[in-house]
């Protein structure tokens, strides 16, 4: 082609690029919801699983403290910031040990008496009233006036103050200057509610910094300092750690990568040639899963563009095999049933991920698949066309000659491959150690310094058992809060025999209708309570009419529809009972959280009764099942690949000796990888299995372009020049993220920096046909 030719080219590439990123810039939306990494729930535990993962209530508590300063400074900056958390539509709730009486809507302020507990014991009678009358005297003399004086008149028995006791945490933490703190107070503690479940990283980043803002507006003028722990803490914490390494590693990666073909083929102009292709899969990969998915998750990403990396394969090749005697073209030409049939068989493995039923997998299957093949083609049907019609042979050199006949010289017993594998087999089944890594938390856990600070604060707040739940279930809400109200006893005789700490039922928050119209009937009539209450007032210096309000809502209590979930999750608390209380397959649970889980098997002791109304959730083992069953979806992914991966190779080599020669190299190193790291101790994840493809594509690539290499001595160089090249890019970007701080990418990295040595090694002495021995010496 001609250079005006070439530069047009070029030009409608880079458009076709940017029109691409402008649509996956305004189409993808990224997730980082670990649940999208998670096979579909198969039992109720698991379904449970995943939703108190993303939304729970545990999820979405964060956990405050304020330290640095004077106690009483602390009080004071705990109650001045509770009250900007109160004004967020951003939070549910914020308890510091004060007594929120603004958690029940005014217009359902009357509902009090149908809620409280106060009237299952105790009627609305002269001795009743007159008792909490006299206390109201007593606490208009004490510090409680200043909060008490607007509520007197509309609720002189404090029915919101009951309401107040019974919804704050079954647990609470010492008190000192009416709110919250450590045993030795040296801390003021808080509890907040998010809106935003724990796994949400933007939302949780949001309510974060609104925190940090208040606190610094109301301790401006202090010594004291905030800290927020809790899964939303965690989730920020390690988003910005991802994106950080992330961005680190690719830029390495980047300077290495380019630094590395300018040593190979010396030619700026080759790097950013190569590049294109690169750059094409990628974009190309993003759109597919803005028009497949409409979004992807984070790991896909950031693993997609890992795969996506092995693509620079592709140009070096054709750079490597370059030579005056035939055009690009004619190079391309040679170059691409060698080339495809790699190519297919890693697209068609990654095909058999797109039928795991999985998220996460469906969308790397398409990421990779359609990456990997736009960069194939567009190098042999673009780049090609854009290179010089005098091309630099890279391989040209003595170094590369003496290193392929020391190579080629090297001995290849036949029992070679037999001894590796006997011996990597008798590795992975007689190292010590767990075989199976089956705790969900180890794929993204959080830092030491954090878990160990949310341990403590957990244990001052008495937040609730991160493990244990117990789930009842019922065929409408009413059933499961009257099921609630009847484990309420039992579960208090745990209490008080030790076995946990506390607990919340959905009952504390919303009565069964049974419960709450017994108390309505409980109530007296208009005439009734206003002549109690006359008689109460005798002596008493209230002025006349000065409980007006009280009565109208007694009265309106008598009179309203019982109160049911519907109408009491548009209240300020609706989102903690619809945690709570919630449909599902067309009935309803209940979530009772439990606090200080000191006797498991007390628990299940309990659950097991045929009388008890609700059965016990060990979420650690929940997990444990869901993370087995995920790992037995990508067991079957992983031999379907491999069978379809043959099946490719056998189509196009046809006969069963160079199969053999290309198969084996890449099970022989498959069979090392898991050898050398059950040898260091470590417990296989998803992503190492997935990576496991990964090495196997590489190692196919690299069998494939030994076993066919010509008799001719400067295109077994070419071919050495090339494996060499794409072999150490590869091993940079994978060695980089084996030095991760992150299990994921360290998983990654780990397993296919060893498929590369591995492969490499054994291509080389088990791919290439023996007569070329003879030809090289």
């Amino acid at each position: 082609m001609s250079l005006r030719a070439r530069l047009g080219l070029l030009v409608v590439w880079l458009a076709v690029l940017a029109g691409l990123l402008w649509y996956v810039m305004t189409a993808l939306k990224v997730s980082t919801d670990l649940r999208s990494f998670m096979p579909p729930a198969r039992t109720p535990e698991q379904r449970l699983l995943l939703d108190e993962i993303g939304e729970g209530p545990g999820s979405r508590l964060l956990l405050l403290a304020i330290d640095g300063d004077e106690a009483d400074t602390l009080a004071e900056l705990s109650k001045q910031l509770a009250a900007r958390v109160r004004e967020d539509r951003r939070f549910v709730r914020v308890l510091n040990g004060e007594n929120d009486m603004a958690a029940l809507a005014q217009d359902l302020l009357p509902y009090r008496y149908l809620l409280a507990p106060t009237l299952d014991s105790q009627a609305l009678d002269t001795g009743y009233l007159r008792d909490e009358l006299q206390q109201r005297m007593q606490d208009l003399g004490s510090p409680a006036a200043a909060w008490l004086k607007p509520l007197l008149g509309r609720d002189p028995t404090l029915q919101m103050l009951a309401l107040a006791e019974a919804w704050a945490p079954p647990n609470e933490p010492e008190r000192y200057a009416e709110v919250w703190f450590s045993r030795d107070t040296s801390k003021a503690l808080l509890l907040v509610e998010t809106v935003a479940g724990g796994f949400d990283p933007a939302a949780q980043g949001e309510a974060l910094q609104a925190l940090d803002t208040y606190f610094h507006d109301v301790a401006k003028d202090t010594k004291a300092q905030l800290t927020v722990s809790g899964p939303g803490a965690f989730t920020v914490r390690i988003n910005a750690t991802t994106s950080a390494e992330a961005n680190r590693i690719g830029l390495v990666d980047s300077i290495g990568f380019v630094t590395l073909l300018l040593i190979a083929y010396r030619r700026f102009g080759t790097v950013l040639a190569g590049a294109l292709p690169l750059l094409s899969g990628g974009l190309a990969g993003m759109a597919a899963l803005a028009v497949v998915f409409g979004g992807a998750h984070g790991i896909t990403l950031a693993f997609g563009f890992t795969l996506i990396g092995v693509a620079q394969d592709y140009p070096i090749h054709l750079f490597s095999h370059l030579s005056r005697q035939r055009t690009p073209v004619e190079v391309a030409r040679l170059l691409w049933p060698t080339l495809a049939t790699g190519v297919a068989s890693t697209c068609i493995a990654y095909l058999a991920f797109f039928a795991s039923g999985v998220d996460g997998l469906e969308q790397l299957a398409v990421f990779t698949i359609v990456g990997l093949a736009t960069a194939a083609l567009t190098t042999r049907f673009g780049l090609v066309h854009l290179l010089g019609a005098e091309p630099h042979d890279a391989a040209d050199s003595a170094w590369i000659a003496a290193l392929w006949r020391r190579l080629a010289a090297l001995p290849r017993p036949r029992w070679l491959a037999p001894l590796l594998s006997a011996a990597a087999l008798a590795a992975i089944v007689f190292a010590p150690g767990a075989f199976w890594e089956n705790n969900l938390a180890a794929l993204t856990p959080a830092p030491p310094d954090l878990v160990a600070r949310d341990t403590a604060l957990r244990q001052e707040l008495g937040a609730p058992d991160v493990r244990h739940l117990l789930v009842i279930e019922g065929a409408d809400a009413d059933a499961v809060l009257a099921a609630s109200e009847k484990l309420d006893p039992l579960l208090a005789k745990l209490q008080a025999d030790g076995a946990i700490a506390g607990y919340e039922l959905p009952s504390r928050y919303l009565p069964s209708a049974a419960t709450q119209r017994a108390r309505q009937q409980k109530l007296p009539t208009a005439d009734t309570l206003a002549a109690a209450l006359s008689a109460a007032q005798q002596g008493l210096p209230f002025k006349p009419g000065a409980f007006a309000d009280f009565l109208t809502d007694v009265e309106a209590a008598r009179q309203l529809p019982l109160l049911d979930a519907a109408t009491f999750g548009a209240g300020p608390l609706g989102l903690r009972l619809k945690a709570q209380l919630q449909p599902r397959d067309g009935h309803w649970i209940g979530l009772v959280s439990l606090v200080g889980v000191s006797d498991p098997a007390a628990l299940v002791a309990l659950a097991a009764r045929p009388d008890v109304p609700a059965h016990l959730l060990d979420l650690k083992h929940a997990s444990e099942s869901l993370v087995a069953a995920y790992r037995t979806r990508v067991l079957y992914s992983l031999a379907a690949a491999a069978l379809l991966l043959a099946a490719v190779v056998s189509f196009a080599l046809r006969r069963r000796s160079r199969v053999l020669r290309v198969l084996l190299p890449m099970a022989v190193t498959t069979l090392l990888i898991l050898a050398a790291l059950r040898l260091g101790g470590v417990s296989l994840s998803l992503f190492h299995l997935i990576a496991l493809v990964l090495a196997a594509g590489l190692g196919l690539d690299y069998a494939l372009f030994f076993e066919h290499v010509e008799d001719d001595e400067h295109e077994q160089r070419r071919t050495l020049h090339a494996i060499l090249v794409c072999s150490a890019s590869t091993f940079l970007v994978f060695l980089l993220l084996a030095l991760s701080s992150l299990p994921v990418l360290r998983a990654i990295g780990v397993t296919v920096s060893l498929g590369v040595a591995f492969n490499f090694v054994l291509a080389l002495l088990l791919a290439r046909p023996r007569r070329e021995i003879s030809h090289a010496g």
